[in-house]
């Protein structure tokens, strides 16, 4: 028999939930509670094998929750249940430990494949918190790519650039340019911009990170 307590604030989507569940031969409703503490109280003296969570309690969140649980009662597993299906919630409470994430708004059969996958030791998002999840890691692989492009400088910026790192001097490295102070100074800037560095010291370990002169 599987044994589940429901955690969850809203009373009639606990009872609705329960009564949905206490239908099934295999299932086992052994508590409903409002709140966060409520839960750890509760997992304290009883054996649950899943816990539906709620991931916004009164009390304590539902994270730092599902986070108690996996630490405190690592026999039980926990599926998050809720009406958000935003990247920052998922990914928070998935890091805390939880096993499943479905939407309020899933229907009974795919609650049960919630559960049973869950008891294998299987993860279960629904399709809308997968799709999510896709989008999440597409964002932070773009994101990863984009740090790791060189900023783009021209030739006469990178010779500047070359001199700098050199310890050469304003003067010196117009001089040997054959440019003006002032468009070494220009140059200077530009650099500073497009490598966005707050100064010299700067420009080189940005230089080195990206292999700049390299190029």
């Amino acid at each position: 028999m599987t044994k589940i307590l429901i955690a969850d604030d809203h009373a009639m989507f606990a009872d609705g939930i329960s009564s949905i569940l206490n239908n099934e031969e295999n299932i086992s409703v052994v508590g409903k509670c409002l709140d966060g503490p409520s839960v750890l109280k509760y997992l304290e003296s009883n054996e649950v094998n899943i816990v539906l969570l709620d991931v916004n309690l009164p009390g304590m969140s539902g994270i730092d929750v599902c986070k108690r649980i996996t630490e405190g009662f690592p026999e039980t597993k926990v599926i998050a249940i809720s009406m958000f299906n935003e990247e920052s919630f998922v990914s928070e409470i998935l890091n805390n430990g939880a096993m499943g994430y479905v939407l309020k708004n899933t229907g009974r059969d795919e609650l049960l494949k919630a559960i049973t996958t869950v008891l294998t030791g299987k993860s279960y998002f629904s399709n809308d918190v997968t799709d999510t999840i896709m989008k999440g890691l597409m964002n932070q692989r773009t994101a990863a790519k984009q740090t790791d492009i060189a900023p783009k400088i021209s030739k006469r910026e990178k010779e500047v650039l070359d001199l700098i790192i050199k310890e050469h001097t304003t003067q010196e490295i117009a001089n040997k340019l054959f440019i003006s102070l002032k468009t070494v100074e220009s140059h200077r800037s530009n650099l500073l911009a497009k490598l966005n560095a707050r100064n010299t010291a700067g420009l080189v370990r940005i230089a080195m990170e990206f292999k700049i002169l390299d190029n």
